[in-house]
């Protein structure tokens, strides 16, 4: 029984590791994206269109992994699509964290009408398909990141609702809780003093998780023209455009998608890691 446990906790160390470092690797190269990147994103050369990787025989040795049909570096326009991806799911995580968390911790504890009018509003909100959602409010308001942000946000908040109102309904039926209300602690200074950080880890893990869906309603959007604008490099338009010449030049399409999984992978390993390092069983 020991044994097993210390091999939970091992490969929980280990995702966790693996995950969190391929994250801060793409942030840091997001980051410093103008002198990570070896050649401007947008610009084109014709006469280079589609080179292979610097590895495959007839590659021009300054297009590391190749160009695209219009002669763009490939691996300059993954850094920089790096930059939306991650700032959609950072904005995207954040935004939807807070509202949701914030309604489902005030429907747990507070209950009465708070928890009818929340809990109602959560099934009404989940009653729309969230695909088909997110693209009529994005036909709305027009593409762009604002919308791919406010998209995301509106769809996917009452996954925290949902999940934080039942923790907190576990919890606030703990002793310390009823402890802390005898000792004359307010209603608010009870949520947020004794429910709160009780339920933190859980918030933590679902932001991660979230992150990683904000990553891939970026990429479907953009791979549908739905994103910003077609000229700034996106993971998902790079795909698209990789699609429709996989056969001439691979490399197009399996470059970004590559680091998109991985990507994602990352975001959702980190909060299964994470899980498993708070789980109060294995600690």
């Amino acid at each position: 029984m020991g044994d097993g446990r210390i091999q939970v906790r091992r490969s929980a160390g280990a995702r966790l590791w693996l995950s969190a470092g391929w994250l801060l690797f793409v942030t840091l190269i997001a980051i410093f994206a103008p002198w990570a990147a070896p050649k401007d994103p947008l610009a084109q050369d014709l006469f280079s269109g589609r080179l292979p990787p610097f590895w495959v025989q007839g590659a021009d040795k300054t297009f590391i992994l190749g160009t695209d049909s219009l002669g763009r570096d490939v691996l300059s326009r993954i850094i920089f699509g790096a930059r939306i991806a991650l700032a959609v799911a950072l904005i995207a995580g954040t935004l939807t964290c807070l509202i949701g968390a914030t309604l489902g911790l005030l429907a747990g504890f507070l209950r009465g009408w708070v928890d009818v009018v929340i809990s109602r509003l959560i099934d009404i909100w989940m009653a729309f398909p969230p695909v088909l959602f997110s693209v009529l409010l994005i036909a709305v308001l027009g593409p762009g990141l604002f919308s791919i942000i406010l998209a995301i946000v509106v769809i996917d908040w009452t996954r925290f609702a949902r999940v934080i109102r039942a923790e907190a309904m576990g919890q606030g039926a703990m002793d310390y809780v009823a402890a802390a209300q005898v000792a004359g602690r307010s209603r608010l200074g009870t949520m947020l003093v004794e429910i709160l950080p009780n339920v933190l880890p859980t918030i933590v893990v679902l932001l991660t998780l979230e992150m990683g869906i904000a990553v891939i309603v970026e990429a479907i959007l953009s791979f549908v023209n739905l994103s910003i604008s077609t000229d700034d490099p996106t993971w998902g338009g790079m795909i698209a455009e990789g699609r429709t010449s996989v056969h001439q030049a691979w490399w197009v399409l399996v470059f970004p998608l590559v680091t998109l999984f991985l990507t994602v992978l990352a975001f959702s390993q980190l909060g299964e890691g994470l899980k498993d390092r708070f789980d109060p069983v294995l600690r």
